[in-house]
């Protein structure tokens, strides 16, 4: 999870992230990788929609997402 964290921190510089681990939440789905909650207050959010910040959010996990990372929730907001 430091590794996600780190990868968030320089794709988002400055902004305020925070990463929950809840997979426990998810016992029994069988489901391999981990469910993470993200919250990410960033200043370069400014002007793009919703979907452009989840995307943005998707792309900097990308190698991530699927393997480590079975889902991910995104929160956004503007600085």
């Amino acid at each position: 999870m430091d590794q996600i964290i780190q990868k968030l921190k320089q794709a988002f510089p400055g902004a305020d992230i925070e990463l929950k681990n809840t997979s426990s939440m998810h016992v029994g789905h069988n489901a391999k990788g981990m469910h993470l909650k993200t919250i990410i207050n960033y200043r370069g959010f400014k002007g793009k929609s919703l979907i452009e910040q989840h995307r943005m959010v998707q792309k900097a996990l990308e190698a991530e997402l699927g393997n480590e990372i079975h889902a991910l929730s995104i929160k956004t907001i503007i600085k």
